[in-house]
């Protein structure tokens, strides 16, 4: 079997844009694969380095996203990073063959660093973050990566590191791994803002209850040019029929398109499409609830999967590193 790497940075619990980003494509994939999913808890301190311990707590809030949704740790191995060293010091080896000007040029670190506002006041972790990802791959020989849009460039560099050092050693340790994209590749935010995120307030989490949800949709964006509900509305790129069109159910969709003819029309106001995204939200979300209410029963075997996927990573990474050292003649 082919093997699947993705994962998660524990900065908070997972919403609606990461289920079509990647968790769709990983439920899919848990039986076809070998499927290994990682915690990058040390990724988490480029925006939480003044609050480290709150990571340990999102990183079992997002163990429990990735369970709720109906993944099996039968047939899945996570693990956390921090409990791999060996994937620092396969870092270190790759960011050798990476320049400083190579690193600054990946266009989603330079897309970040643009919209958090970080001038040059972002840490060296920042700009190693892809290389970090690469070890996180290549320690475990990923050959298929589910990940968001965003994501590709750090995939693309991960290409060329494992290139290079395959080249070097004459040989073929490594992987080029393929990036699998959600079926939507950037699910936008409930503000009508094109980027979903906690920070900014726009967002509908796996694991909010009903009337969160109902809060939520209430107060979404929708066509700001519409006053009242007899004035005809725009429907393309309108929040609400996006996420329609996402999450609704096959018996829905003819109830969608008399919406999306009415609400073009004026025929219908904001608050009833609303009412209706709030059921198909609600009854999409309310397995995965049940779900996790379930596992948050059970503390002692979230923690027993992490411990069991510790290890099985570390073997593996172990043996990877210990390749790649040999081949180098680093193994001395």
């Amino acid at each position: 079997m082919k093997r699947v790497l993705t994962g998660d940075t524990p900065t908070g619990k997972l919403h609606l844009g990461h289920y079509v980003g990647t968790l769709e494509n990983r439920i899919k994939l848990q039986n076809e694969y070998e499927m290994f999913i990682l915690f990058a808890d040390t990724h988490a301190l480029t925006t939480l380095s003044s609050t480290p311990k709150m990571i340990a707590e999102y990183t079992k809030e997002v163990l429990l996203d990735n369970l709720s949704v109906g993944l099996d740790p039968k047939s899945v191995t996570f693990f956390v990073e921090s409990a791999i060293p060996e994937i620092y010091e396969l870092a270190a080896i790759f960011s050798m063959y990476v320049s400083h000007n190579r690193a600054l040029r990946n266009p989603t670190i330079k897309d970040e660093i643009k919209s958090k506002g970080l001038g040059d006041q972002y840490s060296l972790g920042f700009i190693n973050y892809p290389i970090f990802q690469a070890a996180d791959i290549l320690c475990v020989k990923g050959q298929v990566v589910p990940v968001g849009r965003d994501q590709e460039a750090h995939l693309e560099q991960t290409r060329e590191i494992a290139r290079e050092l395959n080249k070097l050693t004459n040989s073929d340790i490594f992987p080029e791994p393929q990036a699998l994209a959600g079926r939507v590749g950037k699910l936008i935010g409930t503000d009508g803002n094109p980027k979903m995120g906690k920070s900014l307030n726009n967002t509908i989490y796996l694991s909010d209850s009903k009337d969160e949800v109902e809060k939520r949709v209430m107060n979404m964006y929708t066509d700001p040019k519409r006053i009242h509900p007899s004035d005809p509305g725009t429907v393309e790129g309108n929040p609400v029929f996006i996420y329609l069109d996402t999450f609704a159910a096959e018996k829905d969709k003819r109830q969608i398109e008399e919406y999306k003819n009415k609400y073009k029309k004026g025929e219908v106001g904001d608050v009833e499409v609303k009412k209706f995204l709030t059921g198909i939200l609600n009854e999409f979300l309310e397995p995965i609830r049940q779900r996790r209410a379930e596992y948050e029963k059970k503390p002692d075997l979230l923690q027993s999967i992490l411990d069991k996927g510790n290890v099985r990573v570390r073997e593996d990474a172990a043996r990877t590193l210990n390749e790649l050292k040999q081949k180098m003649g680093l193994d001395l």
